[in-house]
């Protein structure tokens, strides 16, 4: 069974937070045209992720989460969090949870944090640990995993 990577789970939450600002919206949070400061968070994030993710295709790695990893990468923006493609990721998600402005759609981000915190990132860390073994420890001791 193909495992669910990040992209397609961030996908389906954007359709399910759209669904639900519109069918069962809660309570108002940003109304317009204020809920337009959502487009910030949500151009600066996933134009993160895509960085991150061309900086793999650079250095010719691996970017799929559960194939095993072949290069430690800890340039650029590798340098300030150890997942900057999952913290640009939650950071769209927030900004689309802004500019839809109504409390429900917030499930979303909480979703996506949860799963790349507590599923994503701790299994990575698992098989960057048995391939990089110390080199992966020292790096992981100097740079913290979201900020």
């Amino acid at each position: 069974m193909q495992r669910l990577l990040p992209p397609i789970l961030v996908a389906g939450l954007a359709g399910v937070m759209a669904l639900l600002h519109l069918v069962l919206p809660g309570m108002r949070l940003l109304a317009w045209p204020l809920n337009l400061v959502g487009l910030a968070p949500l151009i600066l994030g996933f134009g993160t992720a895509i960085v991150g993710s061309a900086h793999f295709a650079r250095v010719g790695t691996n970017i799929k989460t559960f194939n095993r990893p072949d290069r430690l990468v800890t340039d650029g923006a590798f340098r300030f969090t150890r997942n900057p493609m999952y913290l640009g990721l939650l950071t769209g998600l927030l900004g689309l949870w802004l500019l839809l402005g109504t409390l429900t759609p917030g499930l979303g981000v909480a979703v996506f944090f949860v799963a790349a915190d507590r599923w994503y990132i701790p299994f990575e860390e698992r098989a960057m640990t048995r391939v990089f073994g110390d080199r992966y420890a020292a790096y992981a001791g100097r740079v913290r995993r979201w900020l």
